[in-house]
Parts: C-alpha cells; structure tokens; sequence
C-alpha cells in the first residue's frame, strides 16, 4: 500500500514539475552557468546561477529540452537550491545523488531532501537516474565555472 502512495505521489510530481516547471527561464546576467546532455537521450539543458558575494545562490533557473523526468528535476533542484549557500548546495547535490542511485533510504536516513525524497525508487530504472541527475551535474558544474557537463 505505502508503495502504491509513493508510486502516485512520484507520477503527479512528475507530471505537475514537467508541465508547470519552476524557474524555467535565462538569467541575463548569471554569476555561473553550466550547459548539461545526456547523449543517451538527447536531454540537454542549461542552469543559470546567480551566487551573491556570500555565497548565496540569489536566483536559479533552467532551460532546454529533455524528457519529464529530466525537467521535473531540474525545477525541483531550482526550487530545492534557491536561496541556499553553494556549499550546501553541494550537499543536496551529493545526497540526491545517494538517492537516485539506491545508497541512501529517505524512510531510514537523515537527509536534507524535503520534496526530492520523491526520487526514491528512481534506482530501479537505471536508464532514467542519468535524467533526473542531468540538471544536478549541471548545476554542480556550474558552481565549479565548468562550461559543459555530460552524464557520460
């Protein structure tokens, strides 16, 4: 039963995030960007960052084209980061990493995912976990003043 609820729970927040994206937009003038593919798929996306002088990220947003996996994470990064200092940032990247690939268990574990947990059960289809983690590589790049970033 719990499962059936996290099933439905992880399609509506699909389908709500892809088709109402967050933050979906160009900055003019970002601090940082990063452009994102994963030539597996053909998603391709670019997150814009602005970081203030203390290390805040101020605005981010996203765009591009890819699959509703690949758009839903990538609004709900923008949603989860939004206000965060890059370092921690950094840490919601390395935790939703953990998640997606099946390492980290949000019923079992601390963890400061909030609304990402929906990922949960991303693990057991491979092919997909490179779409949900696209936009957190990227932004991860985009931290780091790399330019390109790929799942390959």
């Amino acid at each position: 039963m719990a499962q059936d609820f996290r099933q439905e729970l992880y399609q509506q927040t699909i389908l709500d995030h892809n088709k109402n994206p967050r933050n979906f937009r160009k900055i003019e003038s970002p601090s940082h960007t990063a452009e994102g593919y994963n030539p597996l798929c053909g998603d391709h996306l670019n997150v814009y960052l602005v970081v203030d002088d203390q290390g805040v990220i101020a605005d981010v947003s996203f765009d591009g084209s890819g699959c509703a996996i690949s758009k839903a994470s990538a609004s709900m990064m923008t949603a989860a980061v939004k206000g965060k200092k890059a370092d921690e940032a950094r840490i919601l990247f390395e935790q939703f990493h953990k998640l997606v690939v099946g390492e980290l268990k949000p019923d079992r574990e601390s963890h400061n995912l909030d609304k990402l947990a929906v990922f949960s059960g991303i693990w057991q289809y491979p092919a997909r976990v490179k779409c949900a983690v696209l936009c957190w590589h990227t932004l991860k790049g985009a931290l780091d003043k790399e330019k390109t970033v790929s799942t390959e």
